[in-house]
């Protein structure tokens, strides 16, 4: 098979970006025919048309909007390469960071807090599963990997956990929910409870004690956000399960409150990285502050 040629992917890369072969052409300082000949080759290449022409507009295609996608990347990665081996980069600093799409806003929010409002630093947050995130960290599209859950060790595995928090987890909820419960027993058996979904050691851990109370709780939602579970306990549906830094603002502005009773979980958090020769010099100033 042969190789993808990167002028032919280039020329399209720019007139899709421009959205105007005739435009692009003067900037390049080529004939239109020119560069419609180098797009060409590159769609008899892929196989697939990339653009199509609706009047007087070039229109992707829905294979040229991945073919757009990839050359994003690759023109990008390249940008970075130069910048990071010369050392002299563009104004601005990038770090591109993933994080579990069930992890706390609060949290991702405090651990780039060192960052935040820095005029020449650009963040990129990305969220989705742990295996799309590994995926991301593996190709070097992501810095760092925000996450309750740790990707299983591997011996060939170039990836480096970074234990950043041990979050107390408690029973949250408003005020008059919270307020008269005896015990923790009482508390859990009166309201029903917002927990997380099966999966999650917090649910197993709390599906532990509630066997060790004696509890069937009543679930009032099952839920694999952290973000709407916290929604969920302002509109009062029922207690919540989860790490008051979920709720922090709640907590203070006295909208929820916490149980008083110790239940005896705790969720951590973790930064993921993997093994670079230049690794992200942004990173580092953000792990220091977690040591």
């Amino acid at each position: 098979m042969q190789d993808i040629n990167y002028n032919h992917l280039r020329y399209f890369w720019q007139v899709a970006h421009d959205g105007n072969l005739t435009r692009t052409a003067q900037r390049l300082n080529l004939s239109q025919s020119a560069v419609s000949v180098q797009i060409r080759k590159l769609e008899d290449r892929l196989g697939h048309a990339l653009f199509e022409r609706r009047g007087r507009q070039l229109v992707l295609t829905e294979a040229g909007r991945i073919a757009l996608d990839h050359a994003d990347t690759i023109f990008g990665a390249g940008q970075d390469l130069m910048a990071v081996l010369a050392r002299t980069g563009t104004p601005r600093q990038v770090l591109r960071v993933g994080a579990l799409a069930t992890l706390s806003r609060n949290f991702q929010i405090e651990f780039l807090r060192p960052l935040l409002g820095q005029p020449d630093i650009e963040l990129v947050l990305r969220s989705g599963t742990l295996s799309e995130l590994m995926s991301g960290l593996e190709t070097l599209g992501l810095d760092v990997v925000l996450t309750s859950r740790v990707p299983a060790p591997d011996a060939m595995s170039r990836f480096i956990v970074h234990a950043l928090s041990d979050q107390p987890v408690s029973v949250v909820g408003t005020p008059a929910r919270v307020a008269g419960a005896a015990d923790l027993r009482d508390l859990l058996a009166a309201h029903p409870v917002i927990v997380p979904t099966v999966e999650t050691p917090l649910r197993a851990g709390f599906d532990m004690l509630c066997a060790r109370l004696g509890v069937e709780p009543v679930l009032a939602a099952e839920v694999d956000d952290i973000a709407m579970m916290r929604l969920l306990a302002r509109e009062d549906i029922g207690l919540a399960v989860l790490p008051p830094i979920a709720v922090k603002n709640e907590l203070a502005s006295g909208m929820l409150t916490e149980a008083a009773h110790d239940i005896g979980l705790s969720e951590t958090f973790h930064a993921v990285t993997i093994r670079r020769q230049f690794p992200n010099p942004l990173l580092a100033r953000l792990l220091a502050s977690e040591v």
